[in-house]
């Protein structure tokens, strides 16, 4: 006796989610922390002016723009409002870790490294990944119409072989590839393994953030 089509799928079935990838946002904008973003938005301009070790290395890497990557560890030996910046990271990093379940054993994670961007028009930064932290995360200063979005990819990207492309229309956490827009005073923070890039830059103006690493 043939099967019923009804009979097919005798119970509803579950979809378990494995494995979920988390990002942290948040915005300062508009709060209380609003006079902060000014100042630290300063600061980065007056960085990247004055830096002229970081304006050689940028331009002799094809930066289009302002790092201070290679000539400051951490941007706190810049500025006062670079120090209140940490101290706000730090709160913030450890809620990020504790929504996670990390197993800190007893410690707080702490900034190992923080750098100024300032991406001109047209400037871009390809995929990569923060080897030797944990936590990494970028806080905009100024964000113009038509700046870039953060480009997050799936993890698993390397190891879906035959899988088809996922619809438009699919949820944000099963596209292989998603976008998110800051704004000013967005804060983003991600586990350092997830690899990310920022496409090209298609404002008129200089996009300003401030990128930082933790560890144990």
């Amino acid at each position: 006796m043939p099967i019923a089509p009804a009979d097919l799928i005798p119970a509803p079935a579950d979809v378990v989610p494995l494995f979920v990838t988390e990002v942290y946002r948040t915005n300062f904008g508009g709060t209380a922390l609003d006079p902060l973003i000014d100042r630290l938005d300063a600061g980065a301009r007056r960085l990247a002016a004055a830096d002229t070790a970081g304006q050689a290395w940028s331009d002799r890497n094809g930066y289009l723009g302002y790092t201070s990557y290679d000539s400051f560890d951490i941007v706190t030996d810049a500025g006062p409002e670079f120090a209140d910046l940490t101290a706000l990271l730090d709160v913030h990093v450890m809620i990020y870790a504790q929504l996670l379940e990390m197993d800190l054993r007893g410690k707080a994670p702490r900034m190992t490294r923080s750098w100024v961007n300032v991406l001109h028009p047209g400037g871009a930064h390809g995929g990569h990944v923060h080897p030797h932290s944990i936590v990494s995360g970028t806080l905009y200063l100024s964000v113009p119409d038509g700046a870039s979005a953060l480009q997050f990819e799936d993890p698993r990207h390397t190891r879906m072989m035959h899988a088809p492309m996922r619809r438009p229309s699919a949820r944000a956490d099963r596209q292989p590839v998603m976008a998110m827009a800051p704004a000013r005073g967005t804060l983003m923070l991600w586990e350092s393994w997830l690899r990310h890039e920022v496409p090209t830059n298609r404002a008129g103006e200089e996009r300003i953030s401030i990128s930082f690493n933790y560890d144990l």
